[in-house]
């Protein structure tokens, strides 16, 4: 039975490296998703949630390409804690589905409802997409002959 806290959050996990690891991709993930929805709101606007679409969006692409990528199939081999620095912490830091939930939400409380069903509709299926696109992306990697 662990004793302290340490030992609490490493059972399950391949050790507190692997926890230091997934705390820093989610800050450099934080980082780069406010960064981007910043530039997204100062470039395109504010009315409709570009950032967090775009943030979402390049997110589901980034872990279907890299999981695919590092799969144990796949081209590219990676350790455990390399993919939970990429998929857990950067991808999981720097994708807003809280957000999206909020700003969706909002624009329905404030009488937007066609622009809040665009922000589901869209977010939904252009990840969908995304996810799938990195995949196939990934997919295309591996298949190719040499190093």
């Amino acid at each position: 039975m662990p004793s302290n806290v340490g030992d609490k959050l490493s059972d399950g996990f391949s050790g507190t490296m692997t926890y230091f690891w997934v705390m820093l991709g989610s800050a450099l993930g934080g980082g780069a998703r406010y960064l981007i929805s910043g530039l997204a709101a100062q470039h395109i606007g504010q009315t409709f949630p570009f950032g967090t679409l775009i943030v979402n969006v390049t997110g589901s692409f980034v872990i279907g390409f890299f999981a695919t990528l590092t799969a144990p199939d796949g081209r590219v081999f990676v350790g455990a804690d390399a993919r939970q620095f990429v998929m857990t912490g950067l991808c999981g830091g720097y994708t807003t589905f809280s957000s999206f939930s909020l700003q969706t939400l909002n624009l329905a409380r404030d009488g937007e409802t066609l622009l809040a069903g665009a922000n589901i509709v869209l977010s939904v299926v252009l990840c969908l997409i995304a996810v799938w696109a990195g995949h196939v992306a990934a997919s295309a990697l591996n298949q190719l002959k040499g190093t």
